[in-house]
């Protein structure tokens, strides 16, 4: 029988002949060890063993430990009586303990220690956060050294996630694994190249069953002024029966909240949120009915729109602003909101907040000669500033330079007149035309009858005479006559 045991004497061997025993022991001396040199990343020795005994090869472990919770070890199994042999891919100022013994036809010697500490400076651990993106997802991000190779391990319980872990390999700081369904999984990351590196604390994810899944593609298709449609599809393809929604609506303005609730077994679901406020901000959280994890998006309604016909009128030593009222259009739109003016002056490059009015025209006065402005009309501002009508612009260049504002708006009709005067005197120049024209045609026609008659009078007869055509030739006395256009009597034109 041959005893085996690292640290024993090698070689003892029993002899049983005739039922008589004969034991004989053999000391197999230690190999020797020796360090050759040490850097950061690897150490380099030579192995032998003295005396006359042959030996076959040798097994070294290297054991070293980055904390008190746990002992590694990397094991090597080399052939021959003398080796010489470097070890990387170890860290930076670790301590490692080396261990050996050679294997001979009598047995395995007793076992050789060495420690060496490797050169340099320790990296640092990773720092891992792992969460699950779905059933058979699971997100690794972390921080530590760059241009290095790193190792994601994985394992249902430590002991196989220190004896018989899954991995994978990635230069990236970050990393989806895909796991099997509904389990629970520890996670460990730490630097495999150039060097194996210490490892990071170890993470517990739990993954995500069908009924904690969010909603998926959270999204709006449509956004107005007081409603909007969102759309999401289900946490999962193809649900066989109804799931219960709970649609959380945040109202980033006024820091208020509402619920709804919607219930479906379709694929892809669409909801109308209605009751929102021209110009407002959403924050709009869609998840399943058990509070599983949430989708979200944040939406802003469309503003209340401009004034319409924004115009200016311009008095004597002021101007006037009319516009459109905007209840003509937005029947959300209340009058005694009103509505707030602002002025910017191009000329010196500055804003200036005029006020507000309920009513549909404004009075600004106080321009200055020679400057240009630009006037903004829009709905009055809510909340801080927060909640605005879009603003009307219309630009007002009329004062120029060295002239006085009474005297350039005595020199030319106001904007009213410069429009109405044109078109009435267009209207009766068409009138006066039209008359002449109708007037002529007349007497034409009166001219022309009267020729017509007097060509067919006879002076004998005091009378008109037509003829039809159809009995040219005949006796005068067969030919009817028209009898008029008298001496006596005075001839009347129709």
């Amino acid at each position: 029988m041959i005893s085996m045991g690292p640290g024993a004497w090698r070689g003892s061997v029993q002899v049983c002949a005739g039922g008589s025993c004969v034991q004989s022991l053999c000391a197999i001396p230690p190999p020797s060890i020796h360090i050759d040199s040490c850097g950061e990343n690897s150490v380099s020795f030579t192995l032998s063993t003295g005396g006359d005994i042959k030996v076959n090869g040798y097994v070294v472990n290297l054991f070293w430990a980055f904390d008190t919770h746990k002992q590694e070890k990397r094991t090597l199994n080399f052939r021959g009586s003398i080796l010489s042999h470097k070890v990387a891919n170890l860290t930076a100022q670790t301590p490692y303990e080396i261990s050996a013994w050679a294997k001979t036809d009598l047995g395995d010697s007793a076992l050789a220690f060495e420690h060496v500490v490797t050169k340099g400076v320790r990296p640092p651990a990773p720092s891992l956060k792992a969460k699950a993106l779905n059933q058979t997802a699971v997100e690794c991000t972390w921080t530590g050294p760059r241009n290095v190779v790193y190792g994601i391990f994985y394992a249902t319980s430590f002991l196989d996630l220190y004896r018989n872990p899954k991995s994978l390999t990635t230069s990236l700081h970050n990393g989806t694994v895909t796991v099997s369904r509904d389990e629970q999984y520890l996670f460990l990351v730490r630097v495999v190249v150039p060097y194996l590196g210490p490892s990071s604390d170890c993470v517990v994810v739990k993954t995500i069953p069908d009924s904690r899944l969010p909603p998926r593609h959270l999204h709006a298709v449509h956004i107005g002024k007081t409603s909007a449609v969102i759309k999401w599809e289900a946490p999962y393809d193809a649900p066989d029966q109804d799931l219960l929604y709970a649609i959380a609506v945040k109202d980033l303005i006024r820091k208020s909240d509402r619920s709804y609730k919607v219930k479906s077994r379709n694929s892809t679901v669409e909801y109308t949120l209605n009751k929102l406020e021209p110009g407002g901000k959403y924050h709009v959280i869609v998840q399943l009915g058990n509070m599983s994890k949430e989708s979200s998006v944040k939406i802003t309604a469309v503003s209340l729109s401009a004034p319409d016909a924004l115009k200016i009128i311009t008095e004597n030593d002021h101007i006037l602003l009319f516009w459109k009222s905007l209840a003509l259009k937005e029947k959300y739109f209340q009058e005694s909101r009103g509505y707030e003016i602002h002025m910017y002056d191009n000329t010196v490059n500055a804003t200036a907040y005029l006020g507000n009015t309920t009513d549909n025209f404004f009075k600004v006065s106080s321009l200055k000669l020679g400057h240009n402005y630009t006037f903004a009309v829009q709905a009055s501002c809510l909340f801080g500033s927060q909640i605005c009508g879009e603003p009307a612009v219309l630009l007002y260049d009329d004062l120029e330079s060295g002239e006085d504002a009474s005297a350039l708006q005595a020199a030319r009709p106001t904007d009213v007149a410069a429009v109405v005067v044109p078109v009435l005197f267009l209207i009766l120049l068409g009138l006066g035309a039209g008359f002449a024209v109708l007037y002529t045609k007349h007497r034409r026609l009166q001219n022309s009858f009267t020729a017509f008659a007097n060509s067919h009078y006879s002076s004998r007869l005091g009378a008109a005479i037509f003829s039809s055509g159809d009995d040219l030739g005949e006796d005068d006395e067969d030919t009817p006559m028209i009898t008029g256009f008298s001496d006596d009597v005075p001839m009347v034109i129709a």
